[in-house]
């Protein structure tokens, strides 16, 4: 279900990017009450068509919380061009309640971001509110940025430096432009990050790795993290912008039956429909309920998640369940289509 809310607050960033303060009424405070990581879906039509993003939180989760976004500019974005050219305070923006998995219960532990771009939004989320919750947690932020004219929430992370200085650790590396201290400038690819890790923090006692940003990113920090032998559970992941030709793991190629249908559990209520040639279970699902819940639509938000009760499917992309996800049973309704003639899903679960 959508709300909607009030721009507030409407905040330059850098030349690309703003942040987004949106005001929640009192009755709806329960509702976008989040935790540390999560994002929300915006929502706007034009010229009749549906425009759909995700966008994540960046302010702590508080008693009284701040329903705070930041976004970057993506080149042909329908909502980013908006939000940054024309979205002003006052304005009435339709919202999504918080989702999303990529979070951290603040809990004692040492722990580590490494974030590429606008990847520090959801992170400093789950800094910010560990810190101030757990006065025996660490955490150590690990940035890539291409100039420092483009890095956002500059005076958010400088405040943590100065307000935890045993406990917050920054390490800052530009890929575009040189700095006056720090790193070497360059991308923060597998190798480079293999060597640098270790040089930095015991590895072995990290309790938690927070991966966002670009799929290169976050898929070279995952490697290297692999190659050092840290646990699978203990590696997060959030991807915020896929390279086009970028491929993604998916199941193996399976035949279409000739004639299949969905059977879907959403709020409560399910319902049998007929999955048409060509179209996602998502599509089909949208067709008879059109609250179905769904984002980007291309398997990156992770939005559309539902648990397969029954059959099986084919998925075309998946940038957004981790393995262990997959292999509890969940799929993305948006790249999934009928391998056999019955499928059910289960929205809820």
């Amino acid at each position: 279900m959508f709300h909607p809310l009030r721009v507030q607050e409407v905040e330059r960033l850098t030349d690309d990017a703003v942040a987004v303060t949106l005001s929640v009424p009192p009755e709806l405070r329960e509702t976008f009450r989040h935790t540390p990581g999560q994002h929300i879906a915006l929502r706007r039509t034009v010229d009749g068509q549906e425009i759909r993003r995700t966008y994540s939180i960046c302010t702590p989760a508080t008693d009284d919380p701040v329903l705070r976004v930041g976004i970057r500019l993506v080149e042909d974005g329908a909502y980013s061009t908006y939000a940054l050219k024309e979205l002003a305070v006052g304005d009435t923006v339709e919202v999504m309640a918080p989702a999303g998995r990529f979070t951290l219960a603040p809990r004692p532990g040492h722990f580590v971001g490494i974030v590429g771009g606008s990847g520090i939004t959801p992170v400093l989320s789950i800094a910010t509110t560990l810190l101030a919750r757990q006065p025996d947690a660490r955490f150590c932020l690990i940035r890539s940025d291409r100039t420092a004219a483009s890095t956002m929430f500059l005076e958010e992370v400088a405040d943590l430096k100065d307000r935890y200085p045993q406990r917050f650790q920054l390490i800052q590396t530009l890929s575009r432009e040189e700095q006056q201290a720090g790193l070497p400038s360059g991308r923060l690819d597998e190798a480079r990050l293999h060597a640098l890790l270790p040089a930095l923090l015991t590895v072995d006692s990290v309790d938690g790795w927070f991966l966002c940003g670009p799929y290169g990113l976050v898929q070279s920090a995952e490697r290297a993290l692999r190659s050092l032998n840290v646990p699978r559970n203990r590696i997060h992941e959030e991807i915020f912008h896929i390279d086009n030709g970028t491929t993604a793991p998916s199941a193996p190629t399976t035949a279409t039956p000739a004639h299949s249908t969905v059977t879907a559990t959403l709020d409560g209520r399910s319902g049998t429909w007929p999955v048409h040639d060509g179209e996602s279970l998502l599509e089909a699902v949208l067709r008879n309920r059109a609250d179905a819940p769904y984002a980007c639509k291309g398997g990156v938000c992770g939005t559309c998640r539902a648990f397969l009760v029954s059959g099986e499917i084919r998925m075309d992309r998946n940038f957004a369940l981790e393995a262990e996800e997959v292999d509890a049973g969940y799929v993305l309704a948006c790249q999934s289509h009928p391998a056999t003639e019955k499928v059910e899903l289960d929205f809820d679960r």
